[in-house]
């Protein structure tokens, strides 16, 4: 299904309650010129399109459009993913920032489009005789989509929220006016009821472009209610279990009572399991396999590329489209390699710790990739490489899909990335002793080879903007070629990698704010593969009998396999295990798979694990303890590319972030946004979060 509100966008009106102050002597029973009424939106399918128009274009949907620093906005300005401490990417500003909150809080906006919602749900019946009762039940469908989506996006910041379910008349009694926060089991239930009645109602075919249809909520079902089984079972698991009641009403607005969370989490994750089976069991989506072949790992990766631009795609449950030049956003503006800057660049920048997560690449003992002959990255000579391109070789299709390696090709030209030229002697060494977190801030420019005479390295300068040259075979190269990274330049590959994954391919397509029109996929069918998958693990965890009779656990490792044989990674061999092992295996392919399309980010919270992952491992694999913090600080490593003149080869060091250093932060307590205060403090009944 795809969203295409183009023509009508950002419409005020008010189909509400107009309330109208006049002065002087006017006659009463003149409609005003500038109101629309109910009977013009709600009597005809054109009017409930422009009712629907509303509603969508206020929708908390995160894609192009929405940075976690700044909130829902509905704001392209610096757009970049994956850059909220989760692994995944860095970005060289500010808004590169762990996700323990956003500038403009889900909050009055949120009550605004629920009330749109309610109001259609309460004045719809009205008027259903103008309508096909299939078209009628539809809208209200669609009411219920609404509200359900609204409420999961407060839910999922911020636990219990007040559940208007009603339009609220003005004026009213006071104590009508307000709503105190509900139980966070009595929001997740009021989600569940919302979807479930939005399947009921809902057609199984978007009746236009720009409605949704039964899979939409059926998918998004699956996606919120693996987040309240999450809720109810992790918050468990946080030191001091996770809950709380509000000062103001006694509320148990944080998590889950010890007598009800295990029932809770059954359920839930029963909710999530049904939903997705039943978009698979009928089968009107698939995987997308245009260009894929079994033996073509080339073919596979190009499949992969294409299917984030194709709108016919069979994978494609819910699309958000955009248009050229009436309905664009800034992707490409500020995240193409540098040398197609346009005005900025560079501003997702995968990292190494998000690049270890896939298949291809030779490891340490610890997990770590290759890059040295030794025993770890301290030891042992450099592996040497004729071209960068060579040391990925045998990485997944999907990896190379998403992450510009250097010295691959896009838009036609070859990526050049270069750290620097080492011009010392062969066999090259370790450029450092100490790769530990705590040596983390003693970067490439303080060692020895690059500050004596003569120097061996050369590297782009802390200031300035030039770059120092070398000569080398009767020719002048640059330390740092033409993408980076360059240490005076935050927004020129800050970690050896660029990220491809959205970006247009088009060799001919000019970059530039406000230029890009590729369609964001919101909902797809590996996503709903994947949470079958996890829904099924977790089941299996908790003694639950299958709700549909299959094998829980073959569901789970079918689903990974599919995912895997398309992305042309190791398929598993054997059946997923019900232990944090198997559910594991299940998470590691969804932030793989998922990666870089805002789902990460929400998957560490649900998973309550952010507050240790990135420290010393994912979940808990065995790694070198030294790479991580041990407090709640972290930070992410790049593998940076130098050219060797003494051997005329490329190695590669393992590194952390040499250029634009982030740290980043995560406690238990920011698995719950705090409440806007303004709301708290005008309010008798509204709790601000406990221990805030």
């Amino acid at each position: 299904m795809n969203i295409k509100l183009i023509n009508i966008k950002r419409i005020f009106f008010l189909p509400l309650i107009s309330v109208i102050f006049f002065t002087g002597c006017y006659d009463l029973d003149i409609q005003p010129k500038n109101t629309i009424t109910d009977e013009d939106l709600m009597t005809n399918e054109a009017g409930m399109d422009i009712y629907m128009a509303r509603m969508y274009s206020y929708m908390p949907f995160e894609d192009f459009k929405y940075m976690a620093q700044w909130g829902i906005t509905y704001n392209a300005w610096l757009g970049a993913f994956g850059i909220e401490g989760t692994g995944e990417a860095l970005n060289r500003d500010g808004i590169c920032t762990a996700f323990t909150g956003e500038d403009t809080p889900y909050w009055s906006q949120a009550f605004s489009l629920v009330r749109d919602a309610n109001y259609l749900l309460e004045n719809l019946p009205k008027y259903k005789n103008n309508f096909k009762e299939e078209t009628y039940n539809h809208y209200l469908g669609e009411a219920y989509y609404v509200r359900a989506t609204v409420f999961y996006a407060m839910a999922k910041r911020f636990g219990g929220i007040p559940l208007v379910t009603k339009v609220i008349k003005y004026p009213a009694e006071l104590d009508n006016l307000e709503v105190p926060r509900s139980s966070e089991k009595e929001t997740w239930d009021q989600i569940l009821a919302d979807y479930d009645k939005a399947t009921e109602f809902m057609q199984t075919t978007s009746p236009k472009t720009g409605y949704s249809n039964k899979y939409v909520a059926l998918s998004f079902k699956s996606e919120a209610m693996l987040y309240a089984g999450c809720v109810a079972k992790y918050n468990e698991t946080v030191s001091g279990r996770l809950t709380g009641f509000g000062l103001k009403t006694g509320v148990r607005v944080m998590g889950f009572a010890d007598n009800e969370w295990q029932d809770a989490s059954k359920k839930y994750f029963t909710e999530a399991y049904k939903a997705a089976k039943k978009v698979m069991q009928d089968g009107k989506y698939s995987l997308y396999k245009k260009k894929w072949s079994p033996t073509d790992r080339e073919a596979q990766y190009q499949n992969m590329v294409d299917m984030f631009s194709d709108l016919t795609s069979p994978e494609n449950i819910y699309v958000k489209e955009y248009q050229y030049p009436t309905m664009t956003h800034g992707f490409d503006a500020y995240n193409a390699p540098f040398i197609f800057r346009a005005p900025l660049s560079s501003g997702t920048c995968p990292t190494l710790d998000f690049m270890e997560l896939f298949d291809g690449f030779n490891r340490y003992s610890d997990g770590t990739i290759k890059v040295t002959d030794g025993t770890s990255n301290t030891n042992g000579n450099y592996l040497m490489y004729d071209t960068p391109l060579d040391f990925f070789k045998n990485a997944e299709p999907r990896l190379r899909a998403y992450v510009i390696f250097p010295g691959d090709v896009f838009k036609g030209k070859e990526i050049e990335i270069r750290d620097g030229v080492y011009t010392g002697s062969a066999p090259v060494k370790p450029l450092f002793t100490d790769y530990s977190y705590a040596n983390a801030g003693t970067l490439y420019q303080h060692l020895s080879s690059y500050k004596s005479s003569p120097k061996t390295l050369y590297l782009s300068p802390n200031s300035g903007t030039s770059q120092e040259l070398v000569v080398y075979n009767g020719d002048t190269i640059t330390a740092s070629g033409a993408n980076g990274p360059f240490y005076a330049n935050g927004e020129a590959c800050l970690t050896g990698l660029y990220c491809r994954k959205w970006l247009n391919p088009d060799p001919s397509f000019e970059a530039g704010e406000g230029k890009s029109a590729q369609p964001f996929i919101l909902m797809r069918y590996a996503e709903v593969l994947l949470n079958a998958a996890e829904a099924a693990v977790e089941l299996s965890l908790a003694g639950v009998a299958s709700p549909d009779g299959d094998d829980l656990l073959q569901v789970a490792t079918n689903a990974v396999n599919q995912i895997r044989e398309r992305a042309g990674a190791s398929l598993l061999t054997s059946s997923i295990t019900s232990n944090e092992i198997g559910r594991n295996i299940v998470r590691k392919e969804r932030r793989k798979e998922l990666a870089l399309e805002h789902k990460t980010k929400w998957d560490l919270r649900r998973w309550r694990v952010w507050h240790y992952d990135g420290r010393d491992g994912f979940w808990g694999e065995v790694r070198n303890k030294d790479l991580y913090s041990s407090s709640s600080s972290f930070r992410f490593r790049g593998l940076y590319p130098f050219f060797s003149t003494a051997t005329n080869k490329y190695f590669f060091d393992a590194h952390f972030q040499a250029v634009s250093q982030k740290t980043f932060s995560y406690n238990i307590l920011d698995y719950y946004f705090a409440i806007p205060s303004g709301e708290v403090s005008k309010s008798a009944v509204i709790d601000q979060q406990p221990n805030r």
